[in-house]
């Protein structure tokens, strides 16, 4: 039998064994990949297999964790999370961030729930001020990566949902499949400016509160129970009485969590919170001098608030730290010990121990084997010979062994079509041909019988044992492909294996030709079979 495949991108094929029944194993294949499966010539027959392209359906979301034993458990959804803070008593602090190890930070130290921050993430993304320069989809893009690396629900910062009303369901929709508990919603037109900052100016009353209907339709179109956070900035664009109208307003639209930026006093905060009492009130505390005093959580309650949040903690001393780290390099030291975390300490934050523990479940592969070879060591190594030893068929092999992820599924149907309307069809597409080597069983590649010539019918077994224990590799190639063994195990590079296979050849039986510990500490034996 021999296989042919034909391929724009080899990078992301790898073979994954589903039965040990032929017709039930499955390839994994690019989404462009044809393979087809000829019988050989010497059985007289030209049915052919060809695996078509399947697309996979698209992932559902899934709000799981892990149990303390490994397996997964129903997680509460983000907003009924955030829902269930806010009906608690007291007042709950939520601490800025701005990337993913941030908030990682944030619920280590034990918070319920985190916000992100349009100032942070303008200054670590881009080096930039909060002037309306980040955009809708560079937000997302980071809230995805923040939600997906906690369990703690987030509130973010949708700015002014960047445009008019249809933008602002756009929004908030992008918000929720990012995996957000909740969205904070301003009244700024655009380009926005930061609050506690000059030049701010507001859209009308009817734009407000049409946005924030907008916004609530969004939510129900969705499905979703994300919590609307509506800020007003007209406090110090009009005036307070202003912004406790618009409070009202966007409250009787259907916000959840109501929130004038830079109040002035102790005094307008109080009158703030006497505006819809049961409807819960968020402060904002600006760390190193914005226009609101700063009061501790319990005056915060006293006054009526459910949610303070601190915008500039972790961004500030942030950049401080990074300041006198790297005054001190400069100067030709080091941080002090007391100044930073140890190695140990970051790998633990990082989740590298975790990582270890839930590899292990995952360690041992299962060879797929057809007529005794690894369909897919015969591919990798004729196809490292044909391609010639290009970055391509080192490529191709990586992700049959594993190191590539596999892309699109693949299912079996039969057809007559022959190579040539294959190739047709797809000229531009590199062919690599696999040739079984029972018919070389006898003959050398010259026609001629040697003591090597019969090594076509003789097996090469390749075992890795990691350092771990566990077992890396356990394959089994014919012995005639030498060509690219060292791309499978870089290890044997310089090793003259064909010299070790010519003294062993004439030997009945297996026969251990190698038997070493490579530099990371994996133990590499190479057999004659």
């Amino acid at each position: 039998m021999k296989a042919s495949v034909g391929t724009r991108d080899c990078s992301g094929i790898s073979f994954i064994p589903t039965s040990n029944s032929n017709k039930d194993s499955t390839l994994f294949l690019p989404r462009t990949s044809v393979l087809r499966l000829h019988q050989s010539p010497t059985k007289n027959s030209d049915k052919t297999l060809i695996f078509t392209a399947k697309r996979a359906s698209p992932p559902r979301t899934v709000v799981s964790a892990s149990s303390s034993d490994g397996t997964a458990v129903e997680r509460e959804p983000p907003a009924k999370q955030l829902r269930r803070i806010l009906d608690s008593p007291g007042i709950h602090q939520g601490p800025a961030c701005f990337d993913a190890l941030s908030a990682k930070l944030v619920e280590s130290a034990g918070f319920d729930f985190c916000f992100t921050t349009g100032f942070g993430i303008s200054a670590s993304r881009l080096g930039l001020p909060d002037t309306g320069l980040t955009s809708y989809g560079e937000m997302v893009d980071q809230g995805r990566h923040i939600s997906q690396a906690v369990s703690i629900p987030m509130i973010g910062d949708g700015d002014n949902g960047y445009g008019n009303a249809m933008n602002v369901k756009r929004t908030v929709k992008g918000y929720i499949r990012a995996g957000f508990a909740g969205i904070i919603l301003e009244d700024q037109v655009s380009p926005k400016a930061c609050g506690h900052t000059q030049g701010r100016k507001v859209v009308s009353r009817d734009e407000a509160v049409m946005k924030m209907k907008a916004a609530v339709d969004a939510r129900k179109e969705s499905g979703s129970d994300i919590v609307i956070v509506a800020r007003t900035d007209s406090r110090q664009a009009v005036s307070l009485e202003e912004s406790i109208w618009r409070s009202r307003a966007l409250a009787d639209a259907g916000a959840d969590v109501l929130f004038i930026d830079a109040l002035a006093s102790k005094e307008e905060m109080k009158t703030f919170c006497e505006v819809y009492p049961l409807i819960p009130k968020m402060a904002n505390m600006l760390e190193g001098g914005g226009k609101t005093p700063i009061l501790n959580p319990i005056e915060l309650e006293d006054l009526g608030y459910k949610l303070v949040a601190y915008p500039l903690s972790l961004m500030g001393v942030s950049i401080r730290a990074m300041q006198d780290a790297l005054t001190a390099i400069k100067g030709g030291r080091i941080p002090p010990p007391g100044s930073m975390p140890s190695f140990e300490e970051i790998k633990e934050i990082l989740g590298f121990n975790t990582y270890y523990e839930e590899e292990k479940r995952y360690a041992s592969r299962i060879p797929l084997q057809r007529g005794g070879y690894n369909l897919a060591i015969l591919i990798y190594c004729n196809a490292v010979v044909s391609a010639k030893h290009n970055l391509r068929a080192l490529y191709f092999g990586l992700s049959i062994f594993g190191y590539l992820p596999a892309s699109s599924s693949f299912g079996i149907q039969q057809g007559d079509e022959e190579d040539t309307e294959l190739r047709d069809q797809s000229p531009q597409e590199p062919v690599v041909e696999v040739i079984t080597p029972d018919v070389y069983n006898s003959y050398g590649a010259d026609g001629s019988r040697g003591p090597f010539s019969g090594i076509w019918s003789r097996t090469l077994r390749v075992k890795i044992t990691g350092r771990d224990g566990f077992e890396r590799l356990d394959v089994r190639i014919p012995a005639g492909f030498l060509e690219g063994i060292t791309n499978i195990v870089p290890a044997l590079v310089g090793v003259n294996i064909k010299a070790l296979m010519d003294d062993a050849a004439l030997e009945v039986g297996g026969k251990q030709l190698l038997d070493f510990n490579d530099t990371g500490g994996d133990r590499i034996q190479v057999f004659l079979e």
